[in-house]
Formats: C-alpha cells, sequence, structure tokens
C-alpha cells in the first residue's frame, strides 16, 4: 500500500479498519503523488522546493536499493503498479496501485485526489487486458480479482444509487470539503511558501536575498516568556467561502407518497449570490425544487439544474460557488499531504486563541451537536469492539505481509475504541448516561454504553493527605484516628485502602459479574468506609491494571486476551473504560471464573489448560511459576499475581483480567499505603540483562568488568523515545542467556511482599524475596544514580515535564522517585527545577482536581482562574470566614456526606439529588486561597515524593512552564494573552476556555518496524549509511501502512532519514523528511513539544545548509519561542540553540548580533552548568572563533586558552579534543604575531583583495556553500578530525543531549562515519559540501592570503591582489569567513578531502581559469 498520499480523513465507518493506508513512500519508487501527473507536481509542493523525493539521494544509496529491492519485496511488498481510472465526470486519472491494496484503499486515495475527492457514492470496476469486467467488493484486495502486475488493467467509477445512510454521508463530506478547517497547515509550510515568493519577486535573488537577512527577537522570547504565549498559535488560515449555508431542510423526513418515487432528503441552500434554493436529494441525483414559501412543491424548477453530486449541483446554481471551490480543492492540493490526514488521537493545546474567535451561526454544526451519539453509531448495530479486537488478534501472523495487516487492524479498532471511550466517558462524567446499577452506592456506579464498560477510580493520594490532615487537627475521624501513624510511616507512596484488600475488581472495570457483589458490600459490610475505599479501584491501580494489559498484549500469547482498555480524566475524574467481557452482562457467570481468585485469595480457582497459557506470558514478563495457600489452606501453582482473573467468556476465549501486578512489588516502598508501588517493567528488562550478562562474565572468567558495566549502561541509559522503553539488546541477550545457563535464569515471583500466603519452603520464599530486593536496590544504587549522572552531563536532557516523565520510565525509573532525583541535581539550577516544578505541578493536580469534582457544571471557570490565582497570584478565599484548611473542612464533608460517600467524598450523594446537602450551600472551591494551596502542595510532595519543597518554591517555580504543565495534566485550555503573572489575580474567568479530557490508552505498537529502526541507528552509528537508509526507509513504509502517517514513531523514521540524507550530503532530500517529521510532531506531539522545538532547530541547520539562512534564521527563532515555553529560558538546550543562531549570523557576516547570541549562552551556560562543564567550553571555542573573523586575534587566543584548560581538566591532555584546542591556541597566537608584524611594516590593508575575494564569491556561489559547511563544521575544514566534537555537537544541532533516545549515539557516529569512510576510501563530503566546491575553495584561500594567484601569474593577471599573506579584507564577510577556513588549513590538509582533491584536478583547472578569468 505504497507510494501514495493519503489527504483524506479515514472515514470512521463501522467496518473500516481497512482504510488505515496512508501515504507510504517507498523506497524504491520514487515518490508521485497518486494523481494524474498533471496533478502531481502541485501535491508534492512540499513547502520546500518541488523536488522529487528520491532525486537527490547519493548514487550509493541507489545502487543498494536496487540492490536490496529484493529483500524489499519480502519485507513490505512495496512494487506500485499504474493503474488508470476513469472517474464519475469522465476524466482519466492514474493511481499507482500494489496488489495487497484492498478496495477499500483504492476509496480511500479516490477521496484524496483532487478531481474524484466529492464522490462518495459509486461502484469500481476493473476492466482486465482480455476485456473481462469484475464488480469490486470493498472488502476485496485487487490480487484476488485480478493480477495488476501484467499491465493493462483499469478501473471505472459508476455511479451507484443513494440510500438514507450513504446521502446523509455525502453531505457531511461536502460540508467537510468547503471548509478548510481540516487542513492543518504548519508554521514551516508558510515560512517556506513566503520565502519562495519572497525570493521570486527580488530581480537578481542572489544578492537582494542576502542584503536584509532580518534579526530576529530569539533573544527577546527568552525575556519575556509571558508575552511570547501570544505568539504560539497562529490564527487559523483563510477560510474560502464558497456557500452561506447548507442545512437539512424542515422537509424533511420525505413524506411517505415522495419516498416512493425516490425522494430521501430535503436540503435548503443559499447561496452567495443571496439566493434561496430547496434542493430534493433522490437515489440517483440531487436537483433544485419548486418548493418556496411553506409548502413542498416536489417539481424540478423551471432552470432544470439537477447533478449526481451535491457540490456539482451547486457549481451550477452559483458562479461564485464554482469559483470558490475550485480555489479550495488548489488550496487543498498545494499543501503538503501530511497537512491533510486526520490524526487519530491528537493532543490537547493548553493554549487557544485571544482575542476568543466569534462564534458564528452554523446551522450544519448545530446539527450534528444536536445528534450527538456519545461516540456510538447511531445507524445500524453498535460496533462490538470486543469481537473486533480479538478477531483482528486472530488474524495469522506467520508472513511480514500478514504481520503488517494484522497490527494494522489492531492499530484501527484500538484506536476507534480509544476514540469512542473517550466520549462516552465524557457522558459518563457529565451524567447523561445512567449506571446500570442505580440502587447501589455511588461511587459503585457502572455505566455500560455502545459496548463499552465505564466505572471510577478514586485518588488514594489525596485521601491519605487529607486523612493526614484531618487527624493532625484531632478530628475524630472515624477509622483515620487509628491509622494516622502507619500512615506517616507509610512515606506516602501510592496507597491503597487500609484494610490492605486488593484492587478493585468490583469497579475496576474487569466486568467480572461482580455487579450483585458490589450490591452486598453494600448491604452487608458494617464497615463499610473500609471497605469502600479498598475495594474501589484507585488511581495507581488503573494505571497499573492498563499498563499489565499492555504487557500482555505484546507477550502476545496465542489463545490468551485481554480486554481493550483505557483511562480518561475529566472535570477532575478518572473514569476506566473496558470493552465488554462477552457473556458478562447476560445472567449468571459463577462458574467462569478458572484462574485466580476474586475474593482476595481466600478461593483461588485453577486450570490447567490456562495455566499453560499463563505460563507462556509468564516467560515473556519475567514472571515466575510459584505456589500460594488459599484461604483455607490449599495450594496452587499460580505464574500471575493471585488478584488477577481469568475468565471464559460466552465466546469460549479465556480472558485474563486485573493485572494489577504484572511486575513485583517495590521493595523500597513496603508501608502499608504502598500496595500499588511496583516495579517498572522496564527496570525489571534491565536488571535482567544485567544479570544475564553478569552470568555469562562468571562462565567466561573472561574480562569481566567490562561485560558488566557495558550491560549495566545498555539496560539503563537507553532511553528510547519508544514510550514503552523497550531495551534495543533485549533480542541479543534473551539469545545470549540461553546459551549460557537458561535454567537458571531469573524471574520474580509478582506475589511476594503482599498479604497473600506463599507455600514452597522457606529458603525458596527467602530467595524469591532476595530477587525482588536486587531488583529493587539495583534501581536506588545503579540505575538512579547512572541516570542522575547522566542528567549532569547532558547525556539525556530532558525539557519539560512530559519529556522528563519520559526519560525516568525508559530508565525504568516509577516517577515516585522524583524527589531523589532532585536531590541529586540540586547543584544544576536548570535540573533542580525541572524536578521541583514538575513535583509541584503533581501535587498541585491533585487538589485541582479535587476542587474540580466538588464544582457544580456553571462553576468551572470561576473555580478554575480562582484556583489558578490562588496558586500563580496570591488570592485569599473568597469565603474569608471560612478559616479552616480546606482539607480539614473536606473532611468533614466527608463524614457529613454518610458512609457512602465516604469511598469518593468525590461525587457524593448531593450531586445527584439536586445539591441539596447541607455541604454544598457555598461552592466549594471559594475556601481555596494560596496559603492553603501551597501548604497542601508542600504537605503532599512531602507525602507522596519524600521532597522537601523549599519555604520559597512559591517565588521560585517557573511560572509559563508550570501553567503549561499544569494544564495539560488537567486538560485547561487557557487564553494565549499576555499574562502579569506578578498581580494578585493574573486569571480571569474568560482566560479559561475549555476543561479537555486527558487519555491513557493501550494502542498497540509495531514492534516489526521498531526492530527496523533500532537496527538502523545501529547502522547508522557505525557509519554504514545506505544501509541505514534502507532500514529506515522500510521501517517507514511498514508504519505508515499499520499507523498511517500521523503516529510518533513516523517522525522519528522520518528524523533518522533526514540524519542519513543529511549526512551523505543531499540537504533537499534531509529538508523533505525534516519538514515531515516536524508536521507530525506538531500535530502528533503538540506544537510547543519539545520534540517540535528540535524539529524546527534541524530545519534551520538544513536550511541553512542550502544557503538559506534568512529562512534557517525565521525557524530558529520558532525553535527558541517553543523552548522559552517548554524549558523556559534557563535551559542548556537554549544555550545551545543560541550558538547555532549566532554560527549562522556569522556565515552572513553579521557579527555584532553573533556576538551578542554568542555571549548569552556563555553567561547561560555558566550559570547552569558551571565554570567547568564541556559546554561551556564550546562556548568559548565558538566565541574564539569569531573573534579570529573579526581579526582580534588576542580575544580569540584567550578564549581558546579557557577552552584548553575547561579540557584539560574534564577530559584530560591526552584527549584527541584538548589537542585540537591547543592547535587552535597555537594558530591565534601565530596569526596574532602576523598581524602585529604587519602593523609594524605599517602596510595597510589593502582594500582591492577584498574586493577581489568578493567578486569571486558572488561569482561563485558554489563557493559560498562551501564556505558555510565548512563553518558549520566547527571552523575547521577537516572532516575527518573534527575541532572539538562538542562543538560540532553544538553545531549540528544532532549531538546535542537531547534526552531523546538514540540521536546522540547517532551523531557521535557521524564522526566516526566520516573516518571510516575515508578508510574505506569513499568520498564523504563534511556536512553537505558538494565536493567539487573544496579545491576552489582552497585556492582561493591562497589568493587572498598570498596575495597573488597559482596560475593567475602566467595570464599575467596578477592586478589588484597582491595584499600580503593573511591580509585581512575590510570586515566584508568574505573576511570573516576566509579567516575561519584558513585556520583549518593551515595545519593539514583536511584528511577527508585528500582523496577528493587528488581525483579533483580536471575540475581544478577548470575553477583556475574560471578565477583567473
Amino acid at each position: 500500500m505504497a507510494g501514495k498520499s493519503n489527504k483524506g480523513r479515514n472515514r470512521r465507518g463501522a467496518h473500516t479498519t481497512a482504510n488505515s493506508s496512508e501515504s507510504v513512500v517507498s523506497s524504491d519508487a520514487p515518490v508521485k503523488d497518486n494523481l494524474s501527473a498533471s496533478e502531481s507536481t502541485k501535491a508534492d509542493s512540499n513547502g520546500v522546493s518541488t523536488l522529487d523525493e528520491s532525486t537527490n539521494v547519493t548514487p550509493e544509496i541507489k545502487e543498494s536499493e536496487t540492490a536490496n529491492s529484493a529483500s524489499q519485496q519480502k519485507q513490505g511488498d512495496l512494487h506500485l503498479y499504474p493503474v488508470s481510472v476513469k472517474t464519475q465526470s469522465g476524466e482519466k486519472l492514474e493511481l499507482q496501485l500494489n496488489p495487497g491494496d484492498s478496495v477499500m484503499d483504492i476509496r480511500q486515495f479516490l477521496l484524496d485526489a483532487p478531481e474524484t475527492c466529492y464522490f462518495t457514492c459509486y461502484d469500481l470496476l476493473l476492466h482486465t487486458k482480455d476485456g473481462s469486467t469484475q464488480h469490486l467488493e470493498d472488502y476485496n484486495e485487487i490480487s484476488e480479482v485480478a493480477d495488476i502486475t501484467t499491465g493493462g488493467c483499469s478501473l471505472e467509477m459508476v455511479p451507484a444509487l443513494y440510500d438514507d445512510r450513504s446521502i446523509r454521508a455525502h453531505v457531511h463530506r461536502t460540508r467537510e470539503l468547503l471548509s478548510l478547517s481540516t487542513l492543518h497547515s504548519s508554521l514551516s509550510t508558510s515560512l517556506a511558501l513566503q520565502y519562495e515568493t519572497a525570493q521570486n519577486k527580488a530581480s537578481s535573488p542572489g544578492d537582494a536575498a542576502k542584503t536584509e537577512v532580518p534579526e530576529l527577537d530569539g533573544l527577546g522570547f527568552m525575556e519575556d516568556v509571558a508575552g511570547s504565549l501570544s505568539n504560539l498559535l497562529l490564527s487559523s488560515s483563510k477560510e474560502i467561502k464558497c456557500v452561506e449555508s447548507i442545512v437539512f431542510s424542515s422537509f424533511n423526513p420525505a413524506p411517505s407518497y415522495r419516498r416512493l418515487v425516490g425522494d430521501l432528503i430535503y436540503l435548503d441552500v443559499v447561496t452567495l449570490e443571496g439566493n434561496k434554493f430547496c434542493i430534493t436529494g433522490t437515489t440517483k441525483m440531487f436537483y433544485v425544487n419548486s418548493s418556496t414559501g411553506n409548502c413542498l412543491d416536489p417539481r424540478p424548477s423551471k432552470t432544470n439544474f439537477e447533478a449526481a453530486t451535491l457540490a456539482g449541483l451547486l457549481q451550477k446554481i452559483s458562479p461564485k460557488f464554482k469559483k470558490a471551490f475550485r480555489e479550495i480543492l488548489e488550496w487543498r492540493a498545494s499543501a503538503h499531504p501530511f497537512e491533510n490526514v486526520q490524526s487519530l488521537l491528537p493532543p490537547n493545546s493548553w493554549l487557544g486563541l485571544y482575542p476568543v474567535p466569534d462564534h458564528k451561526r452554523d446551522a450544519a454544526r448545530a446539527e450534528d451537536a444536536l445528534s450527538l451519539s456519545y461516540g456510538s453509531e447511531l445507524i445500524g448495530m453498535q460496533r462490538d469492539w470486543n469481537e473486533e479486537l480479538q478477531s483482528c488478534r486472530e488474524f495469522p501472523h506467520s508472513t511480514p505481509q500478514e504481520r503488517i495487516l494484522r497490527d494494522r487492524a489492531l492499530y484501527k479498532v484500538t484506536s476507534d475504541f480509544v476514540d469512542a471511550a473517550i466520549s462516552g466517558a465524557i457522558g459518563v462524567i457529565s451524567r447523561c448516561i445512567p449506571p446500570i446499577n442505580p440502587t447501589d452506592p455511588e461511587c459503585f456506579h457502572m455505566y455500560v454504553h455502545n459496548n463499552i464498560f465505564f466505572s471510577f477510580a478514586v485518588d488514594a493520594d489525596l485521601e491519605q493527605l487529607s486523612k493526614k490532615c484531618a487527624s493532625n487537627a484531632n478530628l475524630k475521624v472515624e477509622s483515620s484516628s487509628s491509622l494516622n501513624s502507619s500512615y506517616d510511616k507509610a512515606s506516602g507512596c501510592l496507597l491503597h485502602g487500609e484494610s490492605g484488600t486488593p484492587n478493585g475488581d468490583k469497579c475496576e472495570g474487569s466486568t467480572t459479574g461482580e455487579h450483585d457483589s458490589g450490591v452486598e458490600v453494600a448491604s452487608d459490610v458494617s464497615a463499610e468506609t473500609q471497605l469502600t475505599e479498598s475495594e474501589q479501584a484507585t488511581y495507581a491501580s488503573a494505571n497499573n491494571d492498563l499498563k499489565g494489559t499492555k504487557a500482555y498484549q505484546e507477550a502476545d500469547v496465542s489463545g490468551l486476551y485481554n480486554l481493550a482498555m483505557a483511562i480518561i480524566d475529566y472535570r477532575g475524574h478518572r473514569v476506566v473504560a473496558q470493552s465488554v467481557l462477552p457473556g458478562i452482562l447476560q445472567g449468571d457467570k459463577s462458574d467462569s471464573l478458572l484462574y485466580g481468585s476474586v475474593d482476595n485469595g481466600k478461593k483461588i480457582c485453577w486450570n490447567e489448560d490456562f495455566h499453560s497459557k499463563v505460563l507462556e506470558a509468564a516467560k515473556h514478563l519475567h514472571l515466575k511459576e510459584h505456589t500460594v495457600l488459599d484461604g483455607s489452606g490449599n495450594a496452587f501453582k499460580l505464574a500471575a499475581p493471585v488478584e488477577c482473573k481469568g475468565i471464559v467468556g460466552s465466546d469460549d476465549r479465556h480472558y485474563l483480567l486485573d493485572l494489577m501486578r504484572v511486575t513485583p512489588r517495590d521493595a523500597n516502598f513496603t508501608g502499608p499505603g504502598s500496595r500499588f508501588c511496583i516495579l517498572r517493567p522496564e527496570l525489571i528488562t534491565a536488571f535482567w540483562q544485567a544479570q544475564a550478562a553478569e552470568r555469562s562474565k562468571h562462565k567466561s572468567e573472561g574480562d569481566a568488568q567490562v561485560t558488566t558495566d557495558s550491560s549495566e549502561a545498555s539496560g539503563v541509559a537507553n532511553q528510547d523515545i519508544a514510550k514503552d522503553g523497550k531495551d534495543e539488546n533485549v533480542k541479543d541477550c534473551a539469545s545470549l542467556s540461553v546459551q549460557t545457563e537458561s535454567y537458571d535464569e531469573i524471574l520474580f515471583n509478582p506475589n511476594v511482599f503482599t498479604e497473600f500466603k506463599l507455600s514452597g519452603s522457606q529458603e525458596e520464599i527467602a530467595a524469591d524475596e532476595e530477587n525482588v530486593r536486587k531488583a529493587s536496590s539495583y534501581l536506588t544504587d545503579v540505575v538512579l544514580p547512572k541516570f542522575v549522572q547522566d542528567l549532569c552531563t547532558l547525556e539525556v536532557s530532558p525539557m519539560d515535564g512530559q519529556t522528563l516523565t519520559e526519560a525516568l520510565h525508559a530508565h525504568g525509573i516509577n516517577v515516585r522517585y522524583i524527589g531523589k532525583v532532585a536531590d541529586g541535581t540540586k547543584h544544576l539550577p536548570h535540573l533542580w527545577d525541572l524536578c521541583s516544578n514538575e513535583i509541584v505541578v503533581r501535587s498541585a493536580k491533585h487538589i485541582l482536581k479535587d476542587v474540580l469534582r466538588n464544582t457544580e457544571d456553571h462553576d468551572f471557570g470561576p473555580a478554575v482562574s480562582h484556583f489558578f490565582n490562588c496558586f500563580f497570584g496570591s488570592c485569599q478565599a473568597a469565603g474569608a470566614k471560612v478559616a479552616a484548611n480546606t482539607i480539614q473542612s473536606r473532611t468533614h464533608r466527608k463524614d457529613q456526606g454518610g458512609h457512602q460517600s465516604s469511598g469518593k467524598p468525590s461525587r457524593g450523594q448531593g450531586r445527584w439529588k439536586g445539591g441539596a446537602s447541607a455541604r454544598k450551600n457555598q461552592s466549594s472551591y471559594m475556601n481555596v486561597s494560596s496559603e492553603t494551596v501551597w501548604s497542601d502542595v508542600q504537605e503532599f510532595a512531602k507525602l507522596k515524593y519524600q521532597f522537601e519543597l523549599p519555604e520559597d518554591a512559591r517565588s521560585r517555580v517557573k511560572k509559563i512552564s508550570v501553567i503549561r504543565n499544569l494544564c495539560q495534566k488537567v486538560g485547561i485550555n487557557v487564553a494565549a494573552r499576555k499574562y502579569d503573572l506578578n498581580s494578585v489575580a493574573p486569571f480571569q474567568t474568560s482566560d479559561i476556555l475549555n476543561l479537555q479530557p486527558v487519555v491513557k490508552n493501550s494502542v498497540p505498537i509495531c514492534s516489526e518496524a521498531k526492530d527496523l529502526i533500532e537496527t538502523g541507528k545501529i547502522q547508522l552509528a557505525e557509519g554504514m549509511l545506505s544501509e541505514a537508509y534502507t532500514l529506515f526507509s522500510e521501517a517507514f513504509a511498514i508504519l505508515q501502512q499499520v499507523t498511517g502517517p500521523m503516529h510518533r514513531e513516523v517522525a522519528n523514521c522520518c528524523r533518522y532519514l533526514a540524519m542519513v540524507l543529511y549526512h551523505a550530503g543531499d540537504m533537499a532530500g534531509a529538508i523533505m523528511q525534516q519538514h515531515k517529521e516536524l508536521i507530525i510532531n506538531e500535530r502528533c506531539l503538540g506544537l510547543d513539544h519539545p520534540d517540535t522545538a528540535h524539529s524546527y532547530g534541524n530545519m534551520a541547520l538544513f536550511y541553512h545548509g542550502l544557503n538559506q539562512t534568512e529562512l534557517a534564521l525565521r525557524h530558529m527563532s520558532r525553535a527558541l519561542l517553543l523552548l522559552s515555553l517548554s524549558s523556559g529560558p534557563d535551559h542548556p538546550d537554549v544555550a545551545a540553540t543560541f550558538i547555532n543562531v549566532a554560527m549562522m549570523y556569522q556565515d552572513i557576516g553579521k557579527m555584532n548580533t553573533a556576538l551578542r547570541y554568542l555571549q548569552e549562552a556563555l553567561k547561560k551556560n555558566e550559570r547552569l552548568l558551571g565554570e567547568e562543564h564541556i559546554q561551556t567550553a564550546v562556548c568559548y571555542h565558538a566565541l574564539a572563533i569569531a573573534f579570529n573573523c573579526m581579526g582580534a586575534f588576542k580575544l580569540s587566543h584567550q578564549h581558546e586558552k579557557k577552552t584548553y584548560d575547561i579540557l584539560v581538566k574534564q577530559l584530560g591532555v591526552e584527549d584527541s579534543r584538548t589537542r585540537d584546542s591547543q592547535n587552535w591556541m597555537k594558530t591565534f597566537k601565530m596569526r596574532e604575531l602576523q598581524m602585529n608584524a604587519q602593523k609594524q611594516k605599517g602596510q595597510a590593508m589593502d582594500a582591492a583583495s577584498a574586493q577581489k575575494a568578493i567578486d569571486i564569491l558572488k561569482a561563485h556561489p558554489d563557493l559560498m556553500h562551501a564556505f558555510q559547511a565548512a563553518t558549520t563544521s566547527g571552523g575547521s575544514g577537516s572532516s575527518g578530525t573534527s575541532v572539538n566534537k562538542s562543538l560540532n555537537a553544538a553545531i549540528i544541532g544532532e549531538t546535542l543531549p537531547r534526552g531523546r533516545g538514540v540521536d546522540e549515539r547517532a551523531a557521535r557516529a557521524a564522526a566516526e562515519v566520516r573516518k571510516k569512510a575515508v578508510a574505506r576510501g569513499l568520498l564523504i563530503r563534511p556536512h553537505g559540501v558538494p565536493v567539487q566546491a573544496l579545491p576552489p575553495l582552497t585556492q582561493l584561500l591562497n589568493i587572498i592570503n598570498s596575495g597573488m594567484t597559482p596560475d593567475a601569474v602566467d595570464t599575467g593577471e596578477t592586478n589588484g591582489v597582491n595584499s600580503e599573506a593573511n591580509g585581512h579584507p575590510s570586515n566584508g564577510p568574505v573576511g570573516s569567513k576566509n579567516e575561519q577556513l584558513t585556520s583549518g588549513q593551515e595545519d593539514q590538509t583536511p584528511v577527508g578531502l585528500r582523496i577528493g582533491l587528488a581525483s579533483q584536478d580536471a575540475k581544478k583547472q577548470k575553477a583556475k581559469a574560471k578565477v583567473a578569468a
């Protein structure tokens, strides 16, 4: 399903599983959009100049592709064949199809092509070579019907008859086409387009563009972060109006006598000309009828307009419509294909447009909203999510093509499920969906809607906090006073109710037929409070259940099934959504439990068949088979946590539910409240690997030390971007341990440190506990210190709360350890800020959610703005009489609410009964004041993260990043205006624009593609560019088919492809890939996600490599704006970006601006990282180079000396970087002496030589390119031994530490790449310099420096060029550049270029001739 771009959104029909095939760039067919040739250029114009995807890939890559095409054929069947299509309107267009495409895919392609996008109701006929005609069914694959590989096939679109459903879909599609709101244009695209138009305007683009590069306010963003909020959102692209309105007429539904002659629907249309028409939609066509006024007159109007499509009819009746519609189609065609694709689960934006755009009348929008059905499909049957999911899981998956189809079906179903779950959960929380057990206490309410089961989870952390405060205040709260001491000890991790009974299976949504037992609990148990709290699913247990479900899904054991699951946080409530277990809602299921326990281990069920499957999965999860005793002392062999439930559904499938402890308990947290503190799967994998390596070491007794160290490093330091942080070398290690001693593998018993009785010998139990203890101490003694060290060396460099959390998780560290990380990074202010801000936000999140849960619908706006004012301003409680600590009053309320609400103070009975209860008489949010909020936050931080917030935490918080983080975590959307955050009350009610659901889901990832990416990274690190290119392209093609283009992993592929092309010197190709990554990141991660900022930064470097510095600087400016929002101005990445910006200004000769940026960067690095940090040395070196360009050699020498001192201290004298620095110092010293000598001679500088140099450069733009490239490679002409790798890092922007996985490895490898390439005799160009540009360059320098042309002497052309050696031409841009280069060339000929120089004699001669001329 390759080689076409798919711009339309995936229609969400009941069964459209198949049509997620999105645009795939096959690595062996040049990418053309699947439109006719005439259209393809438009559609490809990427905003980058119209380049064909594979034109500039270096020849080696081309060859390797052909060599690899055979293997690719196996991988993803990427061969495309042209098939012509005759459209409904009689035009011809050509599609590139692959025999594996389904008919659904073809429909999707036709829906995207501008010529056919408004046809929705047609049949497809396939005409084959031998003249036969096949009618294609939607679910056929083409290969089943005919062999298109032989050629001679064509398709024809034949109009089909409309019915009620398809005609509505048609009207909906037409309305959608008329709006550009579904087109998400990226700033980068519009920048490129603006630049292009500006270039075309400038008469001699070369000069005009160079002279006026604007100075950008990059520094400004950092000083005034609050002010830059308003710059983040782009005002939405211009709306092109085609028609005043299209609405369903109030004549609907068609009267029975008209139905019998084919009328389906009536529409009222008002055109832009102001004419009103009533249109009849029949089974065959649309026509204007004669109705006026209030009576239907079904006869066709006099003018007799009719057409098969609505758009066709409107074009006939309204000339203005015709013009505007054409404009819209052109606009869509000119956009990047990715900007047209819907993203399945788009991120919430925390900023909304300000001023808020006017809300205009739109009857169509009103209709859609009123027919809202909370995500269920109104027409036809509701989807049976469970059946769809499980049958997709049963697809065959032996061949790569089958695996792709299966992954794609699973991805599609799960995404649709999450989508429906979100709207269902919103319905449940806003009380539009009634519970199925209305008589139970409210905290036990369960809901079934659209075949999804919903239940609530409670915030146990907060209850623990309120108990603690309450008991401190000596309030007699029934159970809490006795518990208080133990809670203090509980070191406050995630807790679960005091009775220690586990995991709300009653409410966990595991639908285990527990509805009835929920009722029992309510009626029988006297200690109701206790039970309610412990039975209720908590936030922690729900999270763990989701993680467990994911783990079992990845283990993928055939015959063992899990439910689809999602967690939705909205308006302070957490709802768990699961697919409905078959048979659970019908009748008695008492005998269906085959495995595990429903009542907490009192009675345990066991079944041989089930056990064998669970055991199989346990192997993947490193779980041990062990024996457990039930309440009456019988022993059972389990390989899973006791409280999981193995159930046989009515479909006879084996389901495993309630997977809250798939990894063992964390032995560092064993207090009574820490029931759900479990270790992360990433940690288990890393520990397992470290142990395996340890054992193989004992086995071989070889170079012992190294293996463990490296294995620990690989296990630990592996920050993979991928969510689940699966380790790269899991596979290798797995095979390794099998070779060594597979029987002695480390397996964990998930039931140690729990209240369940384990049977078996004491030694065995002790050994199991010891294993878990070892893993827990591995976390605190090895992983945490290593992580802190990586943070300090900038090996991992998270920018905001989200990336910090991801980095922690990828290392296997739970967020509850963040206090320890903060303590370890006290000496680096930016890291300490990052950790403490995250702790503050997470604590405030719980308090804000509690406020929201107790808020009535009409108070949400005031409640949120009041809370924000308390949090960021200094606000008194509005009801100032209420002086009591909010938490105390909260506890009071809780008790008065009676037992039933105690499990969930949040949704007390009062809400349902019209809010009449006493505790609702005053809006609770009014009791919150700044003091109470901050004291609660400090309490919470101490309780849950063992972190003492400093007294001045309120003033130290980075306000903008904290607002951003808090809004993202709670789903709040605020107006993007400048807030005065030093005022008492910075927020007004009108600033709070929306509350959105925040979702955690279990959408599967495609393992096949991930493995390819991992292998690709290794190849890239070893410098095998063409192999890496092939692997990444293959992964890209597979992911495109599985997830469509809008996915994080696809963005990763694009980023790596861009890196490979960049290193291969193909800038234009790199820009195309980078642009894709940028669009995907903006759409999937959010406009201001740090990854998006890095995309803009890389984009800028690539544009700079193409000499489009102005465009590059505009991208840099955007990158700085995004960084200032996500990390705030104080972050090493900001300093690194400043260095890059400075290099760009330096290259265009704006030395003053460049110096300003460099000095800012130096200040930042000294303040954040300290005077002795390598990044500080990088700044000094960059400054030295800059002064060198200005001819201030004394300053250069001083700065380089500082660089040298730092490097000696950090790396030692022997390190290549230190030696490089030493050479630079010598160079600068020499220049300084030369300069002085010159001055003594009193020789004035010869302006003519400068002029001459400038002329030469103008005559040879390729030389300019070379100069710039040389500056980019750190100012040394040498590509082999780069001056200073970390400088290169700063400049190439790749190596910059960015807690983002293997980027830095790949980039570090880039230097190696070149060395090896040189060794293999390959011509590698330093950072994208076209090879032939270099020799003339050396010459040019000689001309300028020695004062005579090498060959010019013969031709008698010495005129004017006779400045002394190293004369410094006036400060023209050339002066600045030539210096930078000579320095590198005086010491040695660049290693990487020797071969190049030798092979280039002929070109040299030509170049000389040109120079002479």
